[in-house]
């Protein structure tokens, strides 16, 4: 069943993005390797790409509740169709400095945090709310087919003929996708947020707090963030360690590592496309217990086993654990915030949960540095373990049914 034209160009305008992330993916860590093999600066690409979300999601969240939306997501994708270009120009004139590599992930990430918030609250006012299950499913099913497996496979097969054209390819996939994002209607703010002085630095400043204090007196909202953020931090703490794992102590050549970090992403369209059937029947509280203890255990396999089978599979179910969640969040948050707050609640929420990612790159950068990549891996996997242990106990299905029957808009009375 079709979910109207207009959600189609969104989607559209999210999956050539994606397919820019995924070749990103692969040739940006592939890239730095060739300029240095130390544990912390390879982390530090992981860092690069996600501060942004610790210093501009706030201001971006405010802004998706001030300007149209359509035209935030154009912007932010021609931004970094820009960036990656000129790091085109600086490597046609044979300029490998691990420096502007840093600035162009940097200025990506930046860009980033404005279309991706501003796409997260899209959904809501293009399709009706029985649909925002199946419209969540399909845009983190193309996110997870095109961003992990489709993408990193390329960029890698890519890379290993020329890093200028993998990157060449990347800013045009960003323009193509500001061009799709260009054709969505217009969506302006609500009526809550014409004010005349909605510009100001007072204003802009108050309604940033407004969002912050909604989410955080939020409890659900604000639990759901810490386990999410839990998993960012372990997660990102092995993820910029993993090309080094990868391709040293498994022998994995580069040629092949975008397939190996591009199966588990099967696990995540998987879980993506199945998380409509599947959540109903487990509930919501189990999905979080999953979303930590899976990709913990998953941690603890790459760091002991050795094996490239086993690894493969373990980061298969950790996947789909993730997948499952993050659908269940994202229908949460879509279903008890209202439009007018839902850019700056959704800001709120991804500072914690995005914002864990640099600081988890920089733990595991150190301790990849300090014990090696093989023992960072465990130390994760019981670290995230603890973490569930702490959080998720505390979401369970009831709360979250409760949640959104809270947000629903009381029934008109009727006088007999």
């Amino acid at each position: 069943m079709t979910l109207g034209r207009d959600f189609t160009k969104l989607w559209c305008s999210q999956g050539l993005s994606n397919l820019g992330d995924g070749l990103v993916l692969a040739a940006v860590p592939l890239l730095a390797v060739t300029m240095t093999r130390d544990p912390l600066l390879v982390s530090g690409m992981t860092v690069a790409q996600f501060l942004p979300w610790l210093v501009f999601t706030l201001p971006a969240g405010a802004l998706a509740d001030r300007i149209d939306r359509r035209l935030i997501m154009v912007a932010g994708n021609l931004v970094r169709a820009v960036g990656f270009g000129l790091l085109v120009l600086t490597l046609v004139a044979d300029v490998r400095s691990i420096a502007v590599l840093y600035l162009a992930v940097f200025l990506a990430g930046t860009a980033e945090t404005l279309v991706d918030n501003a796409a997260l609250t899209v959904p809501p006012r293009l399709v009706q709310r029985s649909d925002l299950e199946r419209a969540n499913g399909r845009l983190f099913a193309t996110q997870s087919a095109i961003n992990n497996f489709i993408g990193p496979t390329a960029g890698a097969a890519l890379f290993a003929m020329s890093a200028v054209m993998v990157f060449s390819s990347t800013a045009g996939l960003f323009a193509l996708g500001a061009l799709a994002a260009f054709m969505l209607p217009r969506m302006m703010p609500t009526a809550s947020d014409t004010s005349g002085d909605k510009h100001t630095p007072g204003e802009v400043v108050r309604s940033i707090r407004e969002g912050w204090s909604y989410f955080w007196n939020h409890r659900l909202l604000r639990r759901v963030a810490f386990i999410s953020g839990s998993i960012n931090l372990f997660g990102s703490a092995t993820g910029g360690l993993l090309v080094l794992l990868v391709i040293g102590p498994m022998g994995v050549s580069e040629s092949w590592y975008g397939l190996f970090i591009a199966v588990p992403a099967v696990g995540a369209v998987l879980g993506s496309l199945i998380a409509a059937r599947v959540v109903p029947v487990i509930g919501g509280g189990p999905v979080t217990w999953l979303a930590a203890l899976v990709p913990a255990a998953s941690y603890v396999v790459l760091g002991l086993s050795g094996s490239i089978v086993l690894s493969e599979v373990a980061m298969f179910l950790a996947a789909i654990a993730t997948a499952l969640n993050q659908i269940v969040v994202s229908t949460l948050r879509q279903a008890v915030v209202p439009d007018g707050l839902l850019g700056r609640v959704t800001a709120g929420y991804r500072l914690i949960v995005l914002g864990a990612v640099p600081v988890g790159a920089l733990l595991g950068g150190g301790l990849g540095r300090w014990l090696g990549p093989e023992m960072t891996f465990v130390i994760c996997g019981f670290g995230l373990t603890a973490a569930a242990i702490v959080f998720a106990s505390r979401v369970t299905t009831r709360a979250l049914r409760e949640a959104e029957e809270a947000a629903r808009p009381a029934a008109p009375q009727t006088v007999s």
